[in-house]
């Protein structure tokens, strides 16, 4: 399956989507902020770094699973493979309608998603206050853990590609995309969330993603099609 459709979907999804991904994850990276509130933003910003360090790391793992078990499928029925093509770009696609209308499709595991965190936040506490990198590696990495409708979305297509590198550059991609608006603080995140949350600029983004589904599902679609003038001509010989 080609790569760059998912690179480009994840990537854009996360850039356009950090405006919900900044409310979604506010109880995170307000420990983070308010651990790091008095220092200097040169002193504050490696530690920064190194706490969204963590959370791509636990999307590329997330990712890698789920593509394992994406390419466990595939091996064991193979006619799975055109529908999981599919399934990938009609995901792309309601993504970008997801953005693009602000629709809440996966609500419900968002709201599953702060039960769990209940569970996991004490955790997140015993590393405070982030004094050293390996406490805000640690924050990061269960961070990334932190359900999310939009992170999920991005697991599905991590699974689709049923590649265990593919998954998780799809979900690193993802990741880059949303850190800019995370790795900010103060005023600056909020212009940066409030320019996100533009209806024009999610618009935009989200017909961009749209398009990025419609090229994905035009491969298997052409492919499909494609066989069926050279059965029809095959016939008529």
């Amino acid at each position: 399956m080609e790569l760059w459709p998912m690179i480009a979907a994840g990537f854009v999804a996360g850039l356009l989507g950090s405006a919900h991904c900044l409310g979604m994850c506010a109880g995170v990276s307000g420990l983070f902020a308010v651990n790091a509130g008095g220092k200097a933003a040169n002193a504050s910003l490696p530690m920064a770094l190194t706490y969204n360090l963590g959370r791509l790391v636990s999307y590329a793992v997330l990712g890698t699973i789920v593509a394992l078990f994406g390419s466990a499928l595939v091996d064991v029925i193979p006619k799975l493979a055109a529908p999981v093509r599919l399934i990938t770009g009609f995901l792309i696609i309601l993504i970008g309608v997801q953005i693009a209308f602000n629709w809440r499709f996966l609500q419900p595991i968002e709201t599953m998603g702060a039960t769990i965190w209940q569970k996991i936040s004490p955790l997140a506490q015993k590393l405070l206050p982030v004094t050293s990198a390996p406490r805000a590696l640690g924050l990061g990495l269960l961070w990334g853990l932190l359900p999310c409708g939009l992170v999920y979305s991005m697991l599905l297509i991590a699974a689709a590609t049923a590649n265990p590198v593919n998954g998780a550059l799809t979900m690193v991609a993802f990741g880059l995309g949303t850190t800019p608006a995370m790795v900010m603080t103060g005023v600056g995140a909020i212009t940066l969330s409030r320019f996100m949350g533009r209806k024009r600029t999610r618009l935009v983004a989200g017909i961009l993603i749209i398009a990025v589904g419609v090229l994905t599902l035009s491969m298997p679609v052409s492919k499909l099609f494609g066989d069926a003038p050279q059965n029809h001509q095959h016939h008529r010989m």
